[in-house]
């Protein structure tokens, strides 16, 4: 008898859990985060949270969604390099189909942006980041140093934002936790090993990422050929996009409008309705290739697009976790994220304020909201689902 599920039932398993979340994630990359930290550190207990603390700091430093780079390290960690690309395609199908479908009517739906249901997914996401900043805050801030650095980092990132004060927070908590810790973990932290093929082929991943940064825009250039043209587009801004989903928006703005491929105010309405959808915004480009390439096989062109956007992600995580994995291992490597932890803990702080915080509760009555969501996911153990689902009833009412 096995004592486990077997690679095809890890890889079911896999593809149930991230469609689920695929259908109720709304709220933005940090609002996921919470959701799977949640689902697999709090429910399914896949890992612990110090190693999904360790997975999210990773997340932060590479270019790319953070979200959907922890989906597929996620997935990958449950059942190999399928089993990643299985979360990712899960997770992102739910939104990319919807977003491909608005491409096919996009003067259908009109503005979503004041709609009631979608400001109550706004305070749902509130309840979601909440939760995971109290749960999270408990375990990786147990004495006085990890919260102190957890609340400098928060005050940081709230006086200067960026994606590059969120990396300079991370590594500075890594440094002081480095300096404060490596005494104390020096007797019972072990390096996990990983096997050299494993090494081998993630050094592959990355010479391929490198190469298509450098030769999708030579080979484009000298052909002329508009699939490659887009699809370096796309690459590229997936590639150097720092800081989550809405940064992205700018440098797919710079690629589709001034070449002619679409105009801003489609552009604008499909970046509303990439608002109101579960899952990663980066599915924005779903909607974009529907439109670029438009006619009865359009959502061709809007799975080119998607792939383009996210290739860039999956071959960075993938390239970069064999060795994360093992360097967590290290002894002076477990002090430092003892100190990077908190740091991320600070840095999910911030970000319940702004934009969590910020672009959602204006009235007592948000407030509300709110708090039942929090308590609802915190005390009484409802399901994530159900709390998105009576938020969004409640917002008809509030807006």
């Amino acid at each position: 008898m096995p004592n486990g599920p077997t690679n095809s039932g890890k890889l079911a398993e896999v593809a149930a859990a991230f469609l689920k979340l695929g259908l109720i994630s709304f709220g933005g990359p940090i609002a996921h985060l919470g959701y799977l930290r949640e689902e697999f550190v709090h429910r399914r207990r896949w890992l612990e949270d110090a190693a999904y603390a360790d997975l999210v700091a990773l997340c932060q430093f590479l270019p790319g969604p953070a979200s959907s780079q922890a989906v597929f390290a996620l997935g990958m960690l449950r059942a190999g390099w399928l089993g990643g690309v299985l979360a990712s395609v899960c997770f992102t199908l739910p939104s990319a189909v919807l977003m491909i479908g608005f491409g096919y009517g996009v003067s259908l739906l009109g503005d979503l942006q004041n709609a009631g249901w979608l400001h109550g997914l706004k305070l749902a996401a509130v309840g979601v980041v909440a939760q995971a900043v109290w749960g999270m805050g408990r375990n990786l801030c147990p004495d006085r140093i990890r919260l102190s650095i957890a609340i400098l980092s928060a005050a940081v990132l709230l006086l200067i934002s960026g994606a590059l004060a969120q990396i300079g927070v991370i590594l500075l908590g890594g440094v002081v936790g480095w300096i404060i810790y490596r005494k104390e973990v020096l007797e019972t932290a072990a390096p996990e090993r990983v096997e050299r093929k494993q090494h081998v082929l993630a050094w592959g991943i990355l010479v391929l990422f490198f190469l298509l940064l450098i030769g999708l825009p030579l080979i484009a250039s000298s052909t002329g050929e508009r699939n490659v043209a887009v699809f370096d587009g796309f690459y590229r801004a997936g590639s150097l996009v720092f800081g989550g989903g809405h940064v992205v928006l700018p440098l797919l703005r710079a690629e589709v409008v001034p070449n002619g491929w679409v105009n801003d105010d489609m552009f604008l309405a499909g970046y509303g309705a990439a608002q109101a959808l579960p899952g990663p915004l980066f599915t924005f480009a779903g909607y974009l290739g529907t439109v670029i390439y438009s006619g009865p096989n359009a959502w061709l062109g809007g799975l080119w697009c998607l792939l383009g956007i996210f290739l860039p992600a999956w071959l960075l995580i993938s390239g970069t976790l064999p060795f994360w994995h093992q360097l967590r291992g290290q002894n002076w490597a477990q002090a430092g994220l003892r100190g990077a932890n908190a740091a991320v803990v600070g840095v999910l702080l911030a970000a319940l304020y702004r934009p969590v915080w910020v672009g959602s509760v204006s009235s007592g009555n948000d407030l509300a909201i709110c708090l039942l969501a929090f308590g609802l996911l915190q005390w009484w153990k409802t399901p994530p689902w159900l709390v998105v689902l009576l938020a969004a009833i409640a917002g008809n009412f509030v807006k």
